[in-house]
C-alpha cells in the first residue's frame, strides 16, 4: 500500500517502464484519494498504466465517481406519450435514445459486500461475486488453514556453509 510506504520517486515513470517490459506491479489502495495525495498531478499517469482495476467496495466520493466513469454508459430507449384534451384532443409520441451510467455513484456506494467490479484493459467490466478462497480445494495447503504450512523464510535465508570432515576449502580474508 502506497500510503504505508510513502512516496516512490519517479513512480509514474517507473510503472510505465515496468509495464513496457511486461512486468506486473500491484498498486493497492483503499481509495484513489490516497494516490492523489502522494502523487498529485501524476495520479492519472499511474492509473493509466494499470491494465486492471479491482474494486471491492468503498465510500470515498472520488473513488466512487471515477469507478462510475470507468464503467462507462449504456444506451436506453425513452418513449413519451402525451394527450392534450380541450376542444380538440391531440396525441403526441416522442422517442429518444439516451446514455445512462452503467452504474451510478449511489449504486456503486451501496454495492453488496459480497460483490466486486473488475475492469481489465480491452474487456467490458465484470460485476461479480467475490471469490471465497476458503472454499477452494487447495485451501488446506495454505498457512491460513494450518500454521505449519507457512513458509519459513529464516530457513531459506540461512546460507551458512556446512563443511564435512574431508571437504577442502580456501579461506579468503576480505
Amino acid at each position: 500500500m502506497l500510503t504505508n510506504i510513502g512516496l516512490i520517486p519517479n513512480f509514474e515513470k517507473l510503472i510505465a517502464t515496468i509495464r513496457s517490459r511486461e512486468i506486473s506491479v500491484s498498486v493497492i489502495l483503499q481509495a484513489l484519494s490516497q494516490l492523489k495525495s502522494i502523487y498529485k498531478d501524476n495520479m492519472d499517469t499511474i492509473v493509466g498504466n494499470c491494465d486492471a482495476t479491482l474494486f471491492l467496495g468503498g465510500q470515498e466520493k472520488t473513488t466512487l465517481k471515477d469507478m462510475s466513469e470507468m464503467l462507462g454508459k449504456e444506451t436506453i430507449d425513452l418513449y413519451n406519450t402525451s394527450i392534450t384534451k380541450g376542444t380538440q384532443e391531440s396525441h403526441g409520441q416522442n422517442f429518444q435514445k439516451l446514455g445512462k451510467d452503467l452504474m451510478s455513484v449511489d449504486e456503486i456506494a451501496v454495492m453488496p459486500g459480497d460483490r466486486c467490479i473488475l475492469r481489465v484493459r480491452g474487456e467490458r467490466p465484470f460485476y461479480s461475486k467475490k471469490y471465497d478462497p476458503f472454499s477452494h480445494k487447495n485451501f488446506k495447503y495454505t498457512a491460513d488453514a494450518k500454521k505449519s504450512n507457512a513458509l519459513d523464510v529464516t530457513a531459506l535465508l540461512n546460507t551458512k556453509l556446512k563443511l564435512k570432515a574431508n571437504d577442502k576449502y580456501d579461506v579468503i580474508e576480505v
